[in-house]
């Protein structure tokens, strides 16, 4: 592009992905500058020619936020916008969804007076969300693993509360239970150990099929998913 060109550019539109970036510029009167894909550090160069405060607007996606942070620092008016404001930018809707029209259609909404933009987040913000999807997935696996133990229990007769806490409570008794009747079947020496010996070696380190923990104020050790 030519120096006049690149200082002509007054808005850019950037659809990320993770190989390509697809760019739509276009100059103060909001004609066609550029419309092209970028490999993502020829795109980051081609930036770092941009005019100062330069507005380079992206969809709010993964990625996003630290695109806008690195542009930033460059001296440019990087933005974010959320993805339902863009749709209704797009030329052809959605069956005309594809890179150019949506880098278009990102430049073309940033240029709305009364556009709303998401705010960028610091590395620590985002850190800090990053712990919390983290945690709140955790969550949702242990749920699923309990609901899978809770349903095989119910397929031998064994129904228990719906809570963490109820099975932790009956674990080891009904553990305990299960191997008696098994040694009655099998023999003695079948299962020779008590149930909390292999609960704790289901909660071993070379294993952590289990976490073993101690409530506040007590001795006795709680096992959990």
């Amino acid at each position: 592009m030519a120096e006049v060109t690149r200082d002509a550019v007054a808005r850019v539109g950037v659809d990320l992905s993770k190989r390509v970036f697809q760019v739509h510029a276009v100059d103060r009167a909001g004609r066609k500058v550029l419309a092209k894909p970028m490999a993502p550090e020829r795109f980051f160069a081609w930036c770092a020619e941009l005019p100062a405060g330069c507005l380079v607007a992206m969809e709010a996606c993964g990625g996003a936020h630290y695109t806008a942070r690195r542009l930033r620092l460059m001296g440019l008016d990087a933005r974010l916008i959320a993805g339902h404001f863009v749709t209704p930018y797009r030329m052809g809707g959605k069956s005309g969804k594809n890179d150019a029209n949506d880098a278009a259609a990102i430049c073309e909404a940033a240029g709305r007076p009364h556009m709303r933009f998401v705010p960028v987040k610091t590395t620590e913000q985002q850190g800090q969300l990053s712990v919390h999807r983290l945690r709140e997935g955790y969550k949702a696996e242990r749920t699923a693993l309990i609901n899978r133990i809770r349903g095989v229990l119910a397929e031998f007769g064994l129904v228990f509360p719906q809570s963490p806490e109820a099975l932790r409570r009956v674990l080891a008794e009904v553990l305990e239970d299960e191997l008696y009747a098994l040694r009655l079947q099998l023999g003695e020496t079948a299962f020779p150990k008590p149930a909390l010996d292999y609960l704790n070696d289901w909660a071993a380190p070379d294993k952590g099929w289990l976490r073993k923990f101690y409530k506040p104020g007590t001795d006795e050790a709680q096992f959990d998913l």
